[in-house]
């Protein structure tokens, strides 16, 4: 596993909004469809994946996103400590899943960047260059979305009131970031 730099230079927090990257955070991608599946894997997570589109479900220490029928980003609760270049669970996951031909485990840590938008504003600026609708998603703890911001695609879940959890890639994290802080500097 790569061990990249923060994509901050430093927090942003003006106009009532504050957005920080939540680093070092485990995260897994997985597949598959067939019951066993869904059986191993909640066996494993202690958790029942989500199965209703844009929802998700949340442990003490894993939330299970749900990205398709046969998708969801498992995404660990609590900071992993930096030197641990090996996730116990991704190799328990990867051996009762992936060997057995259930479904595929790819590990996603590196290839995300996690942003925490909190803020009374905040779908305001995400309305400013999203096309998604806002009304249902913040009503609902819990509930997730996969669009665009400002042409990038992101992954959205609603952690808390006025508190999201924004997962884009690594490569334009630093775009989205620019792009946030000028939105947020016009508030």
């Amino acid at each position: 596993m790569l061990n990249y730099n923060s994509v901050f230079k430093n927090e942003i927090n003006q106009g009532g909004v504050s957005v920080k990257e939540i680093s070092p955070v485990m995260k897994i991608n997985l597949r598959g469809k067939k019951r066993e599946f869904l059986t191993n894997v909640g066996k494993n997570l202690n958790m029942i994946l989500p199965i209703e589109a844009n929802t998700s479900t949340t442990s003490d220490k894993l939330t299970a996103i749900w990205l398709s029928p046969d998708e969801w980003m498992i995404v660990s609760n609590e900071l992993v400590s930096k030197d641990n270049n090996k996730y116990e669970l991704q190799e328990m996951l990867f051996n009762s899943i992936s060997k057995t031909t259930l479904g595929a485990v790819t590990n996603v840590t590196d290839q995300f960047v996690q942003l925490e938008i909190k803020g009374k504003n905040i779908y305001e600026i995400l309305s400013a260059g999203c096309p998604f609708n806002f009304n249902e998603f913040k009503k609902k703890k819990g509930s997730t979305a996969q669009t665009v911001l400002n042409h990038i695609d992101i992954i959205l879940h609603h952690k808390d009131e006025n508190i999201i959890n924004l997962f884009v890639r690594r490569s334009f994290a630093e775009h989205l970031l620019s792009w946030m802080e000028d939105c947020i500097s016009r508030l």
